[in-house]
C-alpha cells in the first residue's frame, strides 16, 4: 500500500494523529529531503528508515519503490511541506503504482494552495490552479498568455526572487486591474496575506523585497476589460501573427487562437499565417 501523507505547511501543530500513525508504521517513507522530514520525524516522535524521492531522482527510485510495495510492504510519501503530488513529482509515483495495480490511500493534510485561496478574499467557488510557471522562455510566455483567458480565480506558486518579474509580466498580459493576493509564511509566526491590485502591487516589492515563497491568488481578467478584436486591422493581425510566432506556437495553434480571438474563419487565418511566414 502506498500512503500519500499529508505534511504541515509551517505549524508542526498541524500534524494529525493519523498522519502520525501512518508515517511510524510503515516501512520505508519516501520523501524529498531525508534531513528535513527526519527533523520532522523528531519532532513528533518517531523514527522511521527514510529514502529521498525528489525530482532529480524519480525515474530511479520509483521503481524501487514499486519492489517494496510488491513485498507486501507499506511505503509513505510525503513532500517537504503539504500534500504530496501537488507541483510534487508524487504524482508520477502515483501514476505508476496505478498502472501497477498497486493500492493507493491518502491522509490529507494541509495544501499552501487552498490556505492561501481561503484567505485571499477571491472567489473560491471556481479557481485554477497553475503551480510554478516555467522559469523562463517561450513556454512561460504561453502559459502567462493562457492564464489570461482564464474566467476564474488563478492560483500560481512563486519564488521570491521572481516576483517582480512576475509582477511585470502580469501587467503585460492584462492583469493590472486584477485584484490580487500574495501570500507568504503560510500558518508560521509571520504570516502574511498582501491583498492589493497587480498595478500597484511592483512599487509595493520594490519598497519591501519579497521574502520567501509566494502563493499568488489571482482575479482573472474582467470580460469587459479583454481587448475586443472583431474589427482587427490587417496590421494588427500580422503583428499578433508574430507575437504568437515568438512564443513558439505552431502554424496550426496560431490559426486557432485568433480564429477564436477575433470570430474570423479558421481557414482564412490559416491562409494569413501561412503566408505571412513564409
Amino acid at each position: 500500500m502506498l500512503y500519500l501523507v499529508g505534511t504541515p505547511i509551517g505549524n508542526i501543530d498541524d500534524m494529525s494523529p493519523r498522519a502520525r500513525e501512518i508515517l511510524e508504521k510503515a516501512d520505508i517513507v519516501a520523501c524529498e529531503d531525508t534531513r528535513r522530514t527526519g527533523l520532522l520525524l523528531q519532532q513528533i516522535g518517531v523514527k522511521n528508515h527514510l529514502i529521498s524521492y525528489h525530482e532529480h531522482n524519480k525515474a530511479s527510485k520509483s521503481n524501487a519503490i514499486v519492489d517494496h510495495l510488491a513485498n507486501n510492504e507499506i511505503v509513505a510519501l510525503v513532500s517537504d511541506a503539504g500534500m504530496p503530488s501537488i507541483s510534487d513529482p508524487g504524482e508520477d509515483l502515483v501514476k505508476l503504482c496505478i498502472e501497477n495495480g498497486y493500492e493507493v490511500s491518502t491522509i490529507p493534510g494541509p495544501a499552501a494552495c487552498i490556505t492561501a485561496l481561503v484567505l485571499s478574499g477571491l472567489d473560491t467557488r471556481r479557481y485554477h490552479f497553475e503551480g510554478f510557471l516555467p522559469s523562463e522562455g517561450s513556454e512561460r510566455k504561453k502559459r502567462l498568455d493562457a492564464i489570461s483567458k482564464i474566467h476564474e480565480t488563478i492560483v500560481l506558486y512563486e519564488a521570491p526572487h521572481r516576483l517582480l518579474k512576475l509582477i511585470d509580466e502580469l501587467n503585460k498580459f492584462g492583469f493590472g486591474n486584477c485584484k490580487v493576493a500574495f501570500c507568504r509564511e503560510l500558518t508560521k509566526k509571520f504570516e502574511e496575506v498582501i491583498r492589493i491590485r497587480v498595478c500597484e502591487s511592483k512599487e509595493f516589492f520594490e519598497k519591501k523585497e519579497p521574502r520567501g515563497e509566494f502563493v499568488v491568488c489571482l482575479e482573472p481578467i474582467a470580460l469587459e476589460d479583454a481587448p475586443e478584436m472583431k474589427d482587427i486591422s490587417q496590421e494588427e493581425l500580422d503583428t499578433l501573427v508574430l507575437e504568437y510566432k515568438n512564443l513558439g506556437m505552431t502554424t496550426k495553434e496560431i490559426s486557432r487562437e485568433i480564429s477564436k480571438k477575433t470570430g474570423r474563419n479558421k481557414k482564412e487565418i490559416y491562409d494569413v499565417v501561412v503566408n505571412l511566414l513564409k
